[in-house]
């Protein structure tokens, strides 16, 4: 790995990869670290990423998510002896995430005007979001757990890449990240049942804290907060960073908003937004 310590601090990078090893999860290992001037000699996961595995074969999905959802949970299981080393995501955190929708995509991207009114109604979104995220267990979150940064591995699948923006946080964040992934979409049934399955897999302690729905609503709202910070993102790395490509990512990852609308009357600005005048100006249909 090249990473001038100009532009980049791998100090996280190789602190979280020992986490990672110490938990005996699959992630590159770091054989040599010259971070003076910002190298990193690493094991390899081969090349084949889980969003091209289930390009190529749909049919595969069951044992990849089996092997995804089993993985998280030793994450979470296993990471909990190191998840206070870890920056926490609070509240600070959150809703600079949230921001980055409202500036980026929205103001910056569409040219879109707020009224005093619909600032108070966005804000009063956020906070139904942060609340819903603060209150759930802290766990260790991977922060960016999905398709294009876990890798097919033929021992210990899957590989584990990207985790160096790590942080103590909400117990359904790394799950939302893998099970409503932005690059690759399933039935809302499919997504509920791999839910279930991760609740199943926890800690009983943990079940006396939420129950099923419970826990399927946390899932359900930390997800809206995830879209919203992803889209603006994509906005961002458009404008920012000259990196068009990303916006036609951003219909997908709002789509996932829009599917709640019948269950959340307190995001109904929200819904409203997204629907009526983001997801048509995004989508070209304007």
């Amino acid at each position: 790995m090249d990473a001038p310590p100009e532009q980049e601090d791998s100090l996280p990078f190789l602190r979280i990869a020992g986490y990672l090893e110490a938990m005996q999860l699959n992630a590159p290992r770091v054989i040599e670290a010259n971070l003076d001037e910002g190298f990193l000699l690493l094991t390899d996961l081969g090349t084949t990423q889980y969003l091209a595995e289930l390009d190529a074969d749909a049919g595969r999905a069951p044992a990849l998510y089996g092997d995804a959802i089993a993985a998280l949970v030793r994450l979470q299981e296993r990471g909990a002896a190191y998840q206070s080393l870890l920056p926490p995501y609070d509240d600070t955190l959150l809703r600079f995430e949230l921001s980055l929708f409202h500036d980026w995509l929205c103001t910056k991207h569409l040219g879109i005007e707020w009224t005093a009114a619909e600032e108070a109604a966005w804000q009063q979104c956020c906070d139904l979001l942060v609340a819903n995220a603060l209150d759930q267990p802290q766990v260790f979150v991977h922060r960016d757990f999905h398709s294009r940064n876990l890798m097919v591995t033929d021992i210990d699948s899957p590989g584990i890449l990207d985790f160096q923006d790590a942080v103590e946080g909400p117990l359904t964040y790394d799950l939302v990240s893998l099970l409503k992934d932005c690059y690759v979409r399933w039935p809302a049934d499919q997504v509920r049942e791999w839910a279930l399955d991760f609740y199943q897999h926890l800690d009983t302690s943990l079940h006396e804290h939420v129950d099923a729905e419970g826990f399927l609503r946390n899932f359900e709202l930390m997800g809206v907060q995830r879209h919203l910070k992803a889209a603006g993102i994509f906005a961002r790395l458009n404008h920012r960073d000259g990196k068009p490509r990303y916006l036609d990512d951003i219909p997908r990852t709002l789509s996932y908003i829009v599917e709640l609308r019948s269950k959340y009357a307190e995001l109904e600005f929200l819904f409203d937004l997204v629907e009526t005048r983001v997801l048509p100006a995004v989508s070209g249909d304007t």
